[in-house]
């Protein structure tokens, strides 16, 4: 099983500890394009017109001013260093026990616009990059990552997807440019999120991440033998339609059609999962939230 998530623009900067190791981030193969690219974001955010060159608003400033200390910031585990919905929710950072973070650690990736690819124990110093913006003698990072990042998780894929494997898919869209699993990847899974309000469903971002995060979570800790398969994966995410001793922190869907207003918050729990298999390319599989 690989699991594939995307970065979250809110990240916790580390207090102490050594800087950002960039030999010793996983997949070394990546290791001169992340310098490149570390080292066009720190010229970049020195500018005068940093805020702009890099799309963001004035209210990240500090931390576009951060990125000009990135090779000498404390680095901490991605898995703490990511804290966005998605993350809090997925909580990779406090699974409960070392037969989860193993896992986590064998099949969780995060794309991401500076380092490309990391695990959850990579250590690395919080940031602000996004994988739509360009920059000065890089160019569109997409386009930028799309050539080692291919190598990199074509690789991944000939052992985790080319045999029919499972590729859980929860990047979101301008991540899920760089990279499409190759022809052979027949175990590829993108996930699709709804919400149900008054008998209609739609997508809405923020239930979205927190319920691939809720995913994420429950594939690494629920018990028996990792899902290796499109219907397995499917089989999986029923279960978090009922009740699961297998993680405490998990919440009980069942009250989802039944809560009273302000009860509970709106749109975290899971009340209908569909899978929409496909003969070649992404299967699909939609989670409905309440």
């Amino acid at each position: 099983m690989l699991v594939l998530l995307p970065p979250s623009e809110a990240k916790t900067p580390f207090a102490g500890g050594a800087p950002v190791d960039l030999a010793g981030l996983g997949a070394p193969g990546l290791t001169a394009h992340r310098s490149l690219v570390l080292d066009a974001l720190i010229k970049v955010s020195a500018h005068p017109d940093a805020i702009e060159l890099l799309g963001v608003g004035r209210s990240l400033a500090a931390e576009v001013e951060r990125n000009t200390r990135l090779r000498a910031e404390p680095a901490g585990p991605a898995s703490a260093v990511y804290s966005g919905v998605l993350y809090a929710a997925a909580g990779l950072h406090d699974l409960p026990d070392g037969a989860a973070r193993d896992r986590a650690e064998r099949s969780v990736r995060v794309v991401s616009a500076l380092w490309g690819l990391v695990r959850p124990s990579d250590l690395i110093p919080a940031y602000r990059l996004s994988m739509g913006t360009s920059l000065p003698g890089i160019g569109p990072l997409a386009r930028s990552w799309r050539g080692p990042l291919g190598a990199e998780l074509d690789g991944a894929a000939s052992i985790d997807g080319a045999a029919g494997g499972l590729i859980v898919d929860c990047r979101s869209a301008p991540y899920a440019a760089v990279w499409r699993p190759p022809a052979s990847a027949t175990g590829w899974v993108t996930v699709r999120v709804l919400r149900e309000l008054h008998g209609r469903r739609s997508v809405v971002s923020h239930h979205a991440k927190h319920t691939r995060g809720v995913l994420t979570r429950h594939l690494l800790v629920r018990r028996g033998p990792e899902p290796t398969t499109p219907a397995e994966l499917y089989a999986a995410a029923r279960e978090l339609l009922a009740p699961r001793a297998a993680d405490p922190r998990a919440p009980d869907p069942r009250a989802a059609r039944s809560r009273p207003l302000g009860s509970a918050p709106a749109g975290t729990d899971l009340i209908d999962v569909e899978l929409a298999t496909a003969a070649r390319g992404a299967h699909v599989l939609t989670l409905t939230v309440a």
